[in-house]
């Protein structure tokens, strides 16, 4: 399954092609602040969830599971998501892992104690076509490996031996 973080996702039509040529299902959950115009695929089911700051995020991190991918820029929903041991993906074609999450999580924080400060921290620079095309291959290496995670036996709990 793959879950989009589709309040502002810019690369909505790249996954619904990859998903249909896959026969994946996707769910793109959004809170209606930006109204999403549902692409009419019998494997794209539009979720419409209350207003609020967080709601999208909270319906897909309570539903996501090993095997699933999420599509979203939204670092802490990514950090969710590896917790329940789901794969995420960024727009523009970064996976997220366990890795490199603890550090996006940290300049996330000081980005916004400089916000806080007043001072100017600009914002994502926009999606280039290279951007798009590294975001396609990056979403078929994350589907085809959430397809690995699902197949596998789950991991086993880590066990001390003191």
């Amino acid at each position: 399954m793959l879950y989009v973080d589709g309040d502002a996702c810019p690369v909505r039509e790249e996954v619904f092609r990859v998903a249909t040529r896959l026969s994946l299902p996707v769910r793109v959950v959004s809170n209606g602040s930006r109204p999403v115009r549902p692409p009419g695929l019998p494997n794209v089911e539009m979720v419409l969830v209350p207003e609020g700051a967080d709601a999208a995020d909270d319906w897909i991190a309570e539903r996501i599971t090993r095997g699933d991918v999420c599509v979203t820029a939204d670092i802490p929903l990514a950090s969710r998501c590896l917790a329940r041991g789901a794969r995420a993906l960024g727009f523009k074609g970064r996976p997220w892992t366990l890795d490199n999450i603890g550090n996006a999580l940290a300049g996330r924080a000081v980005s916004a104690e400089m916000r806080e400060r007043g001072l100017q921290t600009g914002g994502p620079a926009p999606l280039t076509q290279a951007d798009r095309s590294r975001f396609l291959s990056a979403l078929d290496a994350e589907i085809a490996a959430a397809r690995r995670d699902a197949a596998a036996p789950p991991p086993r709990p880590w066990v001390s031996f003191e």
